[in-house]
């Protein structure tokens, strides 16, 4: 009699159910940060931290666009999305090219974490629009970042 040596093996295009969508650690630091805009785009973050991102710095032209930069920091918030979520906000009306990147933010705590960041691939030319900046800087200060930080954001009213 031969054993089945095969009788074990599972199929990929079997039964076996669909895995659970991972979740990806994305950092927001413009629109995205509030939760409002969130929810219109059907993601519901189980978890936000107030995370700070080194080397880069904050334009408003007329909405909220990073660049590198050493001399300065941007505060955002630390979500954990799926691409099938990043992909619905991302394509919401109004939303501009945005271009993943890979970032490390640092935690309040001081810990380092890898994350997602969208970042335009050219800054817009016009000036920033006063009724974004007075969103950003509510959600900025519901979120207790720093007040030299809400002085930046505040420049561009």
């Amino acid at each position: 009699m031969q054993s089945d040596n095969h009788s074990h093996h599972v199929d990929s295009a079997g039964d076996t159910p669909p895995s659970v969508p991972r979740r990806i650690a994305v950092f927001f630091y413009g629109s995205f940060m509030r939760r409002e805009v969130m929810a219109r785009g059907g993601f519901k973050p189980d978890h936000i931290e107030v995370v700070k991102l080194n080397g880069f710095d904050i334009h408003i032209d007329p909405h909220a666009n990073i660049s590198r930069s050493d001399r300065h920091a941007i505060y955002g918030v630390l979500v954990r999305a799926t691409h099938e979520e990043l992909a619905r906000l991302y394509s919401m009306d109004g939303v501009g090219v945005f271009l993943p990147e890979a970032v490390l933010v640092e935690t309040r705590s001081g810990a380092l974490r890898p994350a997602l960041c969208y970042i335009p691939p050219a800054r817009g030319d016009r000036p920033a629009e006063r009724e974004y900046v007075e969103r950003l800087l509510a959600v900025a200060r519901e979120y207790g970042f720093p007040q030299w930080y809400i002085e930046r954001l505040e420049s561009f009213l």
